[in-house]
């Protein structure tokens, strides 16, 4: 059973919001598609929008995203009409795809976006934006897994063939956080050296081998 992001019930909401988002913030206020989701990354919606706080995903339009997420960036934005269009564009494909896939696999919009950019996605359009979306879901994830090789810590664990269960209780190190630690979204080198031991001493490795330098 697929786990993911949050109910569905807001997903086609949550899809039309991003689409209209990245459409009014590219055409309309004249921004780059990264530029826009940089910031809507840094702002701290996008952590939000991503575990389906409605208030994100349902309670307001892609052009009040925009503006929420300039005003949270500190930028000063002259009022723009709230204009949107019948033609989908490209980047309006772009975020409704890229809402989909995220709710689909769980992954925080910021794991997705340092793999795949904005504008890796809008080169996908000509080939993707009539084909059945888990085909979209496909290729990501084989971007996705192109991004992140194996890490050192997954790879020296399933060499002496432990699970990450066994490895949480025979390390006394959290199973989250050895999982948040294979898949990068904890970065081992910057955790608890007492952890970092702990590991290194189960796996019987030095601790250097772990880091990934």
């Amino acid at each position: 059973m697929e786990i993911h992001a949050y109910d569905e019930e807001y997903l086609w909401l949550a899809q039309r919001v991003l689409g209209d988002a990245l459409d009014y913030a590219v055409y309309s206020c004249e921004l780059d598609a990264d530029q826009f989701f940089g910031m809507f990354l840094a702002s701290g919606v996008a952590e939000q929008f991503g575990n389906g706080n409605p208030m994100y995903v349902a309670g307001m339009t892609g052009c009040e995203l925009v503006k929420k997420v300039v005003s949270k960036s500190g930028m000063n934005m002259q009022d723009i009409p709230e204009e949107m269009y019948l033609d989908k564009s490209s980047e309006y494909w772009a975020g409704w795809a890229l809402a989909y896939y995220q709710w689909y696999t769980g992954k925080s919009f910021s794991r997705i976006h340092q793999a795949v950019s904005v504008r890796d996605i809008l080169y996908l359009y000509p080939m993707l934006h009539e084909a059945d979306i888990m085909k979209f879901v496909e290729i990501m994830n084989e971007k996705l897994q192109a991004f992140y090789v194996e890490t050192n810590l997954k790879r020296i664990r399933r060499l002496v063939r432990l699970s990450q269960s066994e490895l949480a209780e025979n390390s006394g190190v959290s199973l989250r956080q050895i999982q948040l630690l294979e898949q990068r979204e904890e970065d081992i080198n910057k955790i608890q050296a007492i952890n970092l031991f702990k590991l290194s001493r189960i796996l019987g490795c030095k601790c250097e081998e772990l880091l990934e330098i």
